[in-house]
């Protein structure tokens, strides 16, 4: 495990913070490793400045192989009461703590390990990774690498994302559409806010339709107990509205979610909340002729859905994944990949209870068992 805790260190060392304007010198980092171990690199730099993902592979070309698939970046430390620097790894009482151990730098540390494991090995079947950007940003950077994965190493025949599981098979997650609502009424004094329409007070309006179709959706929908939280969500994060307290603001915004099962249409959802805030505008409307409110989608990835008796579930669980599989509420990249027909599950060290937080840590016994399965499923390649 030397050579991963290495890696891990010197990773936690870069502050990949995905809000930062840049933070390549990470993938600058991977690149020099996996090119070091004999890799082919493709490097897919990303319209926003400061960020690219790298496609790489080890063995024989074309399709087929195992893929292993992390992100680079992390979320930000501002604001968390950290005993030390979450950009120095340290290690203690069997555990390593910096931003990014657990989520997902660990995972990362011991695919390039493992690449390095694989230099000069005969291989029947390819070794590929697929390191990308962004992911904390809803995952916008694999959409982005997508259309340079069958060009460059093409599909694997399986792909294993390495997301914080306990080193559990998870075969699914929910999917996830981001909405913006933006509310606009009339501004006046705050002394003849009757004579004004509140825009607040109207995306408080939407939100009061937004729980009740939540409360619907807890009550009614079709459950998966497979899930922590069982049914589809609807999650308001941000409210936004006025800029003195004696003005009528005439202008507010309201985002939020809908992390959806599998088996719920989030378009549906959707549709059946903007018919029910169209109905309002109209009665607003007689007394408030400029009452309106618009609806954007400002991001989307899709859940997953894998068989749990697959072969490919099966070949990971010899591997060493641990079974019975599980599903997990927090969304990965692997649902991108499963959409575009690669049979992908998650399993990776760690725990997501430990990510994004203040100390975040892994547990050493995690990254070994974690480098004992892709020695497994580097032996497996070598024989085909």
């Amino acid at each position: 495990m030397t050579r991963t805790l290495d890696h891990l260190e010197a990773l936690v060392a870069i502050p990949s913070v995905f809000t930062a304007p840049d933070y390549i010198a990470i993938t600058d980092y991977c690149e020099k490793i996996l090119t070091g171990a004999g890799a082919r690199c493709h490097r897919v730099e990303s319209h926003r400045t400061g960020r690219a993902g790298l496609f790489a592979s080890m063995g024989p070309g074309g399709p087929g192989g195992v893929m292993l698939s992390g992100h680079l970046d992390v979320v930000p430390v501002d604001g968390q009461a950290w005993t030390g620097d979450p950009f120095t790894l340290t290690r203690r009482d069997g555990r390593a703590y910096g931003r990014g151990t657990t989520d997902m730098k660990g995972f990362v540390a011991c695919a390039l390990a493992l690449a390095e494991r694989a230099a000069g090995s005969s291989l029947a079947a390819p070794l590929k990774f697929a390191l990308s950007f962004d992911e904390e940003d809803g995952c916008l950077g694999i959409f982005e690498m997508m259309p340079s994965l069958a060009p460059t190493i093409a599909p694997p025949a399986l792909c294993l994302v390495g997301e914080p599981t306990q080193m559990r098979l998870v075969t699914g997650h929910k999917g996830k559409v981001s909405h913006r609502l933006t509310c606009h009424g009339t501004a006046g004094h705050s002394a003849r806010a009757p004579h004004h329409l509140n825009a607040m007070h109207l995306a408080a309006d939407a939100l009061a339709l937004l729980r009740a179709e939540q409360d619907r959706l807890a009550s009614q929908e079709t459950r998966d107990p497979a899930f922590d939280v069982p049914y589809t969500t609807i999650h308001a994060g941000i409210l936004r509205a006025g800029t003195a307290l004696n003005i009528v603001p005439d202008r507010a915004e309201l985002t939020f979610e809908i992390r959806h099962l599998a088996t719920t249409d989030p378009d549906e959802l959707r549709d059946r909340f903007h018919a029910q805030l169209a109905a309002h505008l109209g009665r607003l409307s007689e007394s408030f002729a400029a009452a309106d409110a618009t609806l954007a989608e400002t991001n989307r990835y899709p859940g997953l859905d894998a068989a749990a008796d697959s072969p490919m579930a099966a070949l990971l669980i010899g591997f060493g994944a641990r079974f019975p599989a599980s599903k997990v509420d927090f969304g990965t990249e692997a649902g991108v990949f499963a959409a575009h027909g690669i049979p992908t599950y998650v399993c990776g060290p760690g725990s997501m209870e430990q990510g994004h937080k203040a100390d975040e840590f892994i547990e050493l016994s995690q990254l070994s068992l974690c480098d004992a399965m892709l020695d497994r499923a580097l032996d497996w390649l070598a024989t085909g």
